[in-house]
């Protein structure tokens, strides 16, 4: 019975750790990071040149997802292609079935919990640390980011290793669908409490005697401009497709005309 060893794992999923964006392009996206990552795979549990290339034709077909959350389907295929070198009843089909089945569900599950929750937490914090022009924050966040993803991402590799199949039915079923709307939640309220934290527009604009415009809006809603600020980025970016590099900009432009106008103070940061 073939059987992968520790060491073939290892440098799999180091393969898939440090090179999931491989050749990255719009029409392959992971496809090589991950054929790279299974090539020792492949090469272990075959002996000859023509059953490894057979094997490996499997991965050249197109995917994309979360990479940290996605490492599970790397671990999950080869455990997969563990069962068919042993014989069992899978093809190159079946495993890129799963693989396509799953790219969607972790893909939204790995950036809420990911991009949209574990990032904005850390980056608070390193913020946080960072008074004063203190390096203290970019050192916890490299850190700690770091350190979180080697081995939560080693951890996922062996666990979809050891469940194989196993675990479609977890990422996909009724389970998995209340776990990315509970992900979700906790997302979208760590966004919403880092931007009341972070983000500060206020404007100088007043005439004197008659009305100041901050303390009015301060009236009627605290913080309005800086709320405003927020959805309006989230407009741009999800609903008119602009890049968050040409959002930069666009707030850039917005901040200067505003100075010249005098609706801004040059004086205050935002």
């Amino acid at each position: 019975m073939k059987k992968i060893s520790k060491k073939t794992l290892n440098k799999s999923f180091l393969s898939w750790f440090y090179g999931n964006l491989t050749c990255f392009s719009q029409e392959h996206m992971q496809t090589f990071g991950y054929l790279c990552s299974m090539l020792p795979v492949v090469e272990e549990l075959y002996d000859t040149k023509e059953e490894q290339k057979d094997a490996l034709q499997t991965y050249t077909a197109f995917f994309n997802t979360e990479p940290q959350i996605g490492t599970l389907v790397v671990g999950m295929t080869a455990g997969l292609e563990e069962a068919k070198a042993n014989g069992e009843p899978i093809d190159g089909d079946t495993i890129n079935g799963i693989r396509a089945g799953l790219m969607g569900p972790l893909a939204g599950i790995g950036d809420s919990l990911i991009v949209g929750t574990l990032i904005p937490i850390l980056l608070g914090i390193g913020l946080g640390l960072s008074g004063n022009g203190s390096p203290l924050g970019a050192i916890f966040y490299i850190v700690t980011w770091n350190l979180l993803m080697f081995f939560g991402m080693k951890f996922a590799y062996f666990k979809g290793y050891e469940m194989g199949g196993k675990a479609v039915e977890m990422l996909v079923g009724e389970q998995a669908q209340a776990l990315r709307e509970s992900i979700i939640m906790i997302g979208t309220m760590v966004i919403g409490a880092v931007a009341a934290s972070w983000i500060s527009v206020t404007t100088s604009f007043q005439i004197p005697g008659v009305i100041n415009l901050q303390s009015t809006f301060d009236s009627v809603y605290p913080k309005i401009l800086s709320a405003g600020t927020v959805i309006f980025c989230w407009w741009l970016m999800t609903k008119k497709k602009i890049s968050p590099t040409m959002v930069m900009l666009i707030l850039v432009v917005i901040a200067f005309v505003g100075v010249l106008l005098g609706f801004f103070d040059p004086g205050l940061s935002y």
